[in-house]
C-alpha cells in the first residue's frame, strides 16, 4: 500500500509572519493554530467579571458612542478605532488605572511577530485586536496568534490569557490556557452600545480579577 505524503505545512520554515498574516491566511483557524503547537476550542469561556458600580462615567460613555454611531460613517478603521474602540479602552484605563500600550511591538520568533493593536496592563493584562476589513472570523486568528507569542513574552504569573477581537461594534473574546496550550473562542458576541455595561465588566473583571 502506497504511503500518502504528509500535507505540506502552512506556515514555510523559510518565510517569516507578522500576526497581521495570520489574518490574511484563508486556511481553517485550527489547522493554522495547530502549527503552532496550539489546539483551539470554541465554547463558551467563564469570563471574569465586576460589579458596574464602579462606573459611574458609564452613561457619558455610552452618549458619546451612540453619538458617534449616529454622526460619523464608519467605514473606514480609523473611524471605527476613534469612534467605538479608543473611548472604551481609555474608559477600562481609567477605572483599573492601566497602562495602555498602542501597536505595541513584540517579536518572539519568525512566526510570532508584530505590533499588538491595544495591549492594557494592570494587574493582569487584556490584548484587543482590531479586526481588519471588519472581518471577525479572520482577526480572531491573529488575536490567537497575539495570545500565544504573548505567553513567550510577558513574566506574569497569570495561568490564563485573555484578549477580545473587535469591529468596533461588535466584541469576541477569546483565552489561551498556557498549560495546555488551548485558545478558547466564546461563543458569546457582545454588542455596542446595546452590551456596552456588560462588555465593561468583563473587561475591567479580567485586568482586576484576584
Amino acid at each position: 500500500m502506497t504511503q500518502r505524503a504528509p500535507r505540506p505545512p502552512i506556515l514555510k520554515p523559510n518565510e517569516t509572519y507578522t500576526f497581521r498574516s495570520y489574518f490574511l491566511m484563508k486556511f481553517a483557524p485550527a489547522d493554522i493554530l495547530q502549527e503552532l503547537g496550539v489546539s483551539l476550542i470554541r465554547e463558551t469561556i467563564n469570563l471574569p467579571m465586576v460589579s458596574s458600580s464602579q462606573f459611574t462615567r458609564l452613561p457619558d460613555l455610552r452618549q458619546r458612542l451612540e453619538e458617534g454611531i449616529a454622526r460619523v460613517s464608519l467605514t473606514s478603521e480609523a473611524a471605527r478605532r476613534e469612534v467605538l474602540i479608543a473611548p472604551i479602552v481609555l474608559e477600562v484605563a481609567h477605572i483599573t488605572e492601566a497602562r495602555v500600550n498602542i501597536e505595541y511591538p513584540i517579536e518572539v520568533d519568525q512566526f510570532l511577530r508584530g505590533e499588538l493593536d491595544y495591549y492594557i496592563q494592570s494587574k493582569h493584562n487584556v490584548l484587543v485586536v482590531e479586526a481588519k476589513q471588519a472581518d471577525l472570523t479572520r482577526g480572531f486568528t491573529q488575536l490567537a496568534a497575539e495570545l500565544i507569542a504573548l505567553d513567550s513574552w510577558v513574566e506574569s504569573e497569570d495561568s490564563i490569557l485573555y484578549g477580545a477581537v473587535t469591529t468596533g461594534d461588535i466584541w469576541q473574546f477569546g483565552s489561551f490556557h498556557r498549560s495546555s496550550r488551548v485558545v478558547t473562542q466564546h461563543l458569546m458576541l457582545y454588542r455596542v452600545p446595546t452590551d456596552l455595561e456588560v462588555l465593561m465588566q468583563i473587561l475591567v473583571g479580567i485586568l482586576m480579577e484576584g
